[in-house]
């Protein structure tokens, strides 16, 4: 059913980046697939926006239909190649339905989706899977307790994948991300004193952007990042992660 690579990708302030020299370089994704969880809003969507721009042909996914025609819509009109379905990765019927199509939300659903994608990428040859985690992971906050330990849990499948995969040539790495401007990160820092608190604490000047996110995972997809496997990489501002 698949005839390339697929690479599963597993959120204010008045910061614009600009895009337009990365977007003409060398579309180095050309001829790949790449399937985007959680990808009609903030981090995913523009994850899914970079990959497309780079070359790839991208499958955009989200539990509403609403959602998916609105993010294919968006995109199609950037003239970007993209197709979309809905799927909730915490349901085994639409996993299933999801590798159908080309081919979570908690540490089970990126498991069982590894497992499912993996036999594909391996008949391709390879391949790339990014398990987007958080900077909660390394520096919790007793306000989001369990998804602080959710978020650690990724951290090691990241390495144990990336370990068990590598003689597939399938490579296994985490981003995770600090303070984005999402409608997640929104509510953790709804008043300001909220939102000096945080930073302060996790030592970041501001606020990163989602567009911030689709640079470093596009290049981890990419034959640039070949040699790169098993790392947890934080998207952080300059605040740095370990445990």
């Amino acid at each position: 059913m698949f005839t390339k690579k697929i690479m599963p990708l597993l959120w204010p302030c008045n910061y614009r980046i600009s895009r337009k020299s990365s977007i003409e370089s060398k579309k180095f994704l050309d001829q790949q697939v790449a399937l985007v969880i959680g990808s009609t809003y903030g981090i995913g969507l523009a994850i899914a926006r970079r990959l497309a721009q780079d070359g790839a042909t991208v499958l955009l996914n989200s539990r509403k239909q609403e959602n998916v025609d609105k993010a294919v819509r968006e995109l199609t009109e950037e003239g970007l190649n993209v197709s979309g379905t809905t799927c909730h990765v915490g349901r085994a019927e639409d996993r299933e339905r999801l590798v159908e199509t080309v081919l979570g939300v908690n540490v089970t659903s990126h498991f069982l989706m590894a497992k499912l994608v993996v036999p594909h990428m391996q008949n391709e040859g390879g391949g790339s899977i990014i398990i987007c985690t958080s900077l909660a992971a390394f520096r919790p906050h007793q306000d989001i307790g369990p998804y602080c330990v959710s978020k650690t849990a990724l951290l090691s499948l990241t390495q144990v994948l990336a370990m068990a995969l590598q003689p597939m040539n399938i490579r296994v790495n985490g981003l995770a991300f600090g303070l984005i401007n999402t409608s997640f990160s929104n509510v953790m820092i709804n008043t300001t004193e909220k939102q000096k608190e945080i930073m302060t604490l996790y030592g970041i000047p501001r606020i990163g952007e989602p567009e911030e996110c689709g640079g470093i995972a596009s290049f981890l997809c990419s034959p640039d990042a070949s040699y790169i496997n098993g790392t947890n990489i934080a998207v952080s501002g300059g605040c740095h992660g370990r445990l």
